[in-house]
């Protein structure tokens, strides 16, 4: 069967905005309902729905009773109107990992469990209840969806963040990864009951309170963590979504002199730095050898000629490379190197080391390159 239409209700709050977002981006209509909604509203979105997602919700009301009033019988209202509509509509529900908890959010969301998972009985309608524990990321309201977006928030405007028991566990779940497994419920339509999103993160307040701090902290030493996998990666796209948009740039220290200018753009922990520089028509820079540093130089404008001699034999090489023919040039340990403008204009090169620069061991050793 193919789902093209699917009828997401809570549309408008933090899952609903992403999940209808990667719908759109699927090609397949997402139908909103929203608090504005009304029961006919539901009823015509599910007489053209082939699936249903339930992400209405309330976790914090101003009223306790609304806790029943919108997780137990805005799921009964549902599966009524599905029932009513007479097809067995698959059904995701987006439930919390305290249900059955002995509080009105705990009752109340194992009451809007057990009134949509009826539908299987009633109609035949296959029903996917995942439990979710804290979900994170972008669009998430602070002050409301989660400690997360509420550290982010903050510590984004410098605002400082408190942490009452740094100790504190945290089982979480990243918004991407719930989108993606209430997709593949759409896609592969396995047995109905009970599912989980994969992966989870198991951590403490602390820990994700010090790496939040650690993004903000990281524009002024330059130095970026493992941003690129796993928890971290998550939280860091957390982070910066919630950057106003006035911070969205920020600016970096420049040497200049002049032979051109020179500015490191970024470090990281274990897998050297970024950098930039730039070099006047007729101007060399370089004319040194490291025995143990690597760096990676790409014009990116301009007209180059690079120069290379061995230490011990004194071969010599030179190549010549432009922002019109991009290539990476790989400086060696044990060779002297230089490079030079050979063009009419301002040269401009991207260039990385394998190591962040060390005033106390820079492993740069002057020496004159020629033929």
């Amino acid at each position: 069967m193919t789902m093209h239409t699917i009828l997401v209700t809570g549309a408008e709050g933090f899952i609903g905005r992403n999940l209808t977002l990667r719908l759109t981006e699927l090609g397949k209509r997402a139908i909103a309902i929203t608090r504005a909604s009304t029961p006919a509203d539901l009823a015509d979105g599910i007489a053209q729905a082939d699936a249903v997602i339930h992400l209405a919700g309330a976790n914090r009301p101003r009223d306790t009773a609304e806790f029943m009033a919108v997780n137990r019988d805005a799921s009964v209202a549902l599966a009524d109107s599905i029932v009513s509509g007479g097809r067995a509509l698959p059904v995701i529900v987006a439930s919390s990992s305290r249900a059955g908890e002995d509080t009105d959010y705990g009752r109340s969301k194992l009451a809007g469990e057990q009134a949509l998972a009826t539908l299987g009985a009633r109609i035949g309608a296959p029903v996917y209840i995942f439990r979710l524990p804290n979900i994170f990321g972008k669009w998430a309201r602070p002050d409301y969806n989660s400690a997360i977006a509420t550290f982010c928030h903050r510590t984004a405007r410098g605002i400082p963040i408190e942490v009452h028991d740094p100790a504190a566990r945290l089982s979480l779940v990243y918004v991407d990864d719930v989108v993606t497994a209430f997709l593949t419920i759409l896609s592969d339509v396995p047995p109905a009951g009970q599912h989980q999103v994969a992966p989870a993160y198991d951590t403490t307040v602390g820990a994700v309170a010090d790496t939040i701090r650690g993004f903000a902290a990281m524009r002024e030493t330059g130095i970026i963590g493992h941003v690129g996998t796993g928890l971290e990666r998550a939280l860091y796209a957390t982070y910066v979504s919630h950057l106003p948009p006035e911070s969205f740039s920020y600016p970096i220290t420049t040497h200049s002199d002049p032979r051109g200018a020179f500015a490191e753009m970024l470090k990281t922990i274990d897998s050297g730095q970024f950098s930039v520089f730039n070099a006047h028509p007729g101007v060399t820079r370089g004319g040194h050898y490291h025995h143990t540093k690597t760096e990676k130089f790409l014009i990116v404008h301009g007209r180059a000629r690079f120069r290379f001699r061995h230490m011990i034999t004194g071969e010599f090489h030179e190549l010549d490379t432009s922002g019109d023919d991009l290539r990476i040039v790989e400086t060696v340990p044990g060779w002297a190197h230089d490079v030079t403008n050979i063009g009419d204009e301002l040269m401009i090169s991207l260039l990385w080391a394998n190591e962040i620069f060390d005033r106390q061991k820079p492993d740069t050793i002057a020496a004159a390159v020629s033929a």
